[in-house]
């Protein structure tokens, strides 16, 4: 077993979905606002759900498996991972509830105030109990080479999404946590991040409804900004920082 896992983007990820949950609390509580229309319509709604799918799904394919095997005779700490498989599909079933309210236009808008307010309880409890109970069991069970794995397998799947996840996942973070995911990077992509994706992320209006905006700036999209190179392999140690995976201990902590 190596030293503590670096679980640094990992954080971070729970970080950005803490914040996009606020965000989405908000926008359904505006009074005289069209919430139905704003969350149709709003970037944030659909960063949100990708950035989720992408870290949820990963987990579920690649980190309770394999827990599930190294924990095989240990039945309280494979009832921990059901419980975190389970919590995921309560969650996917209250986003799906939303975005079919959201479909049918007026027919049952007035279900989406509870709706969200589920999917924020549930979210930010979900993180909870998964930071408390699930972050301390991998740090004591999986070995750097697994927790590798798993890192390289989260940002496969982020993929292509690379330009629009990671100026989202670091909006806000600390300066520490931002250096850090950087430092990852090869010099021409932060070049590429600083200079593209973070201005097409910034000029996004996310929990506002789309509308058509005289600025250039506003309108940049993240489909039509040159990616650049692309960002090479990762050293094994730290595979798949940039894109949201997970690395060592939690910065400022």
């Amino acid at each position: 077993m190596s030293d503590a896992l670096d679980t640094t983007a990992m954080y971070a990820m729970h970080d950005a979905l803490r914040r996009e949950a606020e965000h989405l609390a908000r926008v359904t509580t505006l009074v005289g606002a069209d919430q139905g229309a704003v969350l149709r319509t709003a970037a944030g709604w659909d960063l949100f759900k990708t950035a989720l799918h992408i870290h949820h799904t990963a987990e579920d394919d690649v980190l309770w498996p394999m827990l599930r095997q190294i924990l095989a005779d240990r039945p309280a700490d494979l009832t921990l991972l059901e419980a975190m498989e389970a919590e995921h599909a309560a969650i996917d079933q209250v986003i799906e509830a939303i975005d079919e309210v959201l479909a049918a236009s007026e027919d049952g808008l007035d279900r989406l105030g509870d709706l969200t307010d589920s999917l924020v309880t549930g979210l930010t409890g979900h993180l909870r109990h998964e930071e408390d109970q699930a972050l301390p069991l991998i740090q004591a069970a999986v070995t750097q080479e697994q927790w590798n794995r798993f890192g390289r397998i989260h940002a496969q799947r982020i993929g292509p999404a690379v330009p629009r996840i990671l100026p989202w996942l670091l909006d806000g973070a600390s300066d520490q946590t931002v250096a850090a995911m950087l430092a990852q990077l090869t010099e021409p992509a932060r070049q590429v991040y600083q200079h593209q994706w973070r201005p097409a992320y910034a000029a996004l209006d996310r929990w506002h409804q789309r509308k058509e905006r005289s600025s250039p700036a506003a309108s940049v999209r993240f489909e039509e900004a040159p990616v650049g190179p692309p960002l090479l392999p990762l050293s094994d140690t730290r595979a798949g920082v940039a894109s949201g995976a997970c690395l060592d201990a939690r910065p400022g902590t």
